[in-house]
């Protein structure tokens, strides 16, 4: 089993939501982070509450450079990586065709740069933060997870093509990476898993229709949002536990699997 104490993460959307949750987590518990996030003031907001153990890094992770600072940074001031968490993410919903209902005639779509905005966040940015950390890791002989974030959306959900199918690339990430990893002998030490969580209580709900979300919690068993430390609770378990690696474990309260008998 792994300990927290002493270990170093790399978090991305540090500045806030489940970034900044698994942050608060790994602190308290003797870790030290390097939080990336493109929102500065945020981001030092954040920092500042953490103490020495906690570095800030501004980071857009669509950018080779920004990527490849954010895991050079950890490295020259922590002297290594043990936790890699991409959580940095964004959603632009809407549908892909939107017919008018009393003509049948299209009247909207989604734009191009909705659709790719969401890809270069939700899936070039998971990369290239994986892909500059996994090398430092390597290169140092770090022993940790790669914990990425997929969500139930990744089964498919109706105005969210662009999202749902970052989700599912980012979900067939873990068995990849860790098959990579065998080639050399590398996936003992270097691990990696993908948390899939439902409706989780963060700001990025806000914006959300509330009737719509109401209909929505109305079908999840234990009747709530899922809680920001339920999540970084379960990344610090799959973290300590080294039997788990190329895998998503689901965390929604039981969403999809309603019934009223």
């Amino acid at each position: 089993m792994l300990a927290i104490k002493g270990s170093v993460a790399i978090i991305t959307g540090g500045a806030s939501g489940l970034g900044l949750e698994l942050a608060r987590y790994w602190i308290k518990r003797g870790g030290k982070v390097v939080l990336g996030d493109v929102s500065s003031q945020q981001l030092y907001d954040a920092t500042s509450r953490f103490g020495k153990n906690a570095i800030p890094v501004i980071c857009d992770v669509t950018k080779e450079d920004d990527c490849a600072l954010l895991a050079q940074t950890a490295i020259s001031r922590f002297g290594k990586i043990n936790l890699v968490a991409p959580f940095a993410g964004i959603i632009q919903d809407g549908l892909m065709v939107k017919p008018d209902r009393n003509t049948g005639k299209v009247v909207a779509k989604m734009s191009l740069n909705q659709f790719k905005s969401v890809v270069n966040v939700n899936l070039v940015g998971v990369f290239l933060t994986v892909r500059e950390c996994v090398e430092q890791m390597i290169n140092t002989n770090s022993r940790g997870l790669i914990c990425l974030i997929s969500s139930t959306g990744s089964l498919g959900t109706a105005g969210q093509i662009n999202y749902s199918a970052t989700k599912a690339a980012v979900s067939v990430m873990p068995k990849v990476i860790t098959a990579e990893l065998m080639r050399y002998n590398l996936s003992d030490r270097i691990r990696c898993v993908a948390v899939a969580p439902g409706y989780v209580n963060t700001p990025i709900l806000e914006n959300m229709n509330k009737k719509a979300l109401e209909c929505i919690l109305a079908e999840v068993p234990i009747g709530r949002l899922i809680n920001p430390e339920e999540i970084a609770s379960l990344v610090g378990e799959l973290y300590r536990n080294e039997a788990l690696t190329g895998e998503v474990f689901f965390a929604h309260g039981g969403l999809r699997l309603a019934s009223r008998g």
